[in-house]
């Protein structure tokens, strides 16, 4: 079964840029040429975004392949298709990397014994809940890649139609 997902690259230095490209190329096993442009929220770094098309599990085949390079923001998303849910990956140098399981809206799907592990710290009063529900939603993520994720002055931009 297949999926299709996007890849941001939301900021790179200009020197991991052929590698950010490689190694999309190694996970999808085709030769990838992104369009790169300026990040105006962190001079001297690049964006480019890319479609995909794969096997389902290839939005973390991707995040895998990225989430080393401590200088690169991304995110990867995977839409929900008749076999598996879909995903978000989202990575930042100071955080790290963030999954989430979506679905068919884009809502993200929070497991329960996740839920219950972060009602039991709250209530050990280690950290608040609304705290844990934040993590568990990816907004710290949010909070820090929401600045890159305008592409600012010559992005390209994508209309999309629906047929009725």
């Amino acid at each position: 079964m297949t999926t299709r997902g996007v890849l941001y690259v939301h900021s790179a230095p200009r020197a991991l840029c052929p590698h950010v490209e490689w190694a999309i190329a190694g996970v999808l096993g085709v030769r990838v040429t992104l369009d790169w442009i300026k990040q105006p929220a962190a001079p001297g770094t690049w964006r480019a975004e890319f479609s995909w098309q794969g096997q389902v599990g290839t939005a973390s085949k991707l995040a895998s392949a990225l989430r080393g390079w401590h200088l690169l923001r991304f995110e990867v998303t995977a839409e929900p298709c008749a076999t598996a849910e879909g995903e978000r990956y989202s990575s930042t140098p100071e955080l790290g990397i963030f999954h989430a399981v979506t679905g068919i809206h884009g809502d993200i799907l929070i497991p329960e014994d996740r839920l219950r592990a972060a009602m039991a710290r709250s209530t050990r009063g280690e950290t608040e809940l609304a705290d844990e529900v934040a993590k568990l939603l990816g907004k710290p993520w949010d909070d820090e890649l929401e600045p890159f994720r305008y592409a600012g002055e010559g992005a390209p931009v994508r209309w999309l139609h629906q047929v009725v």
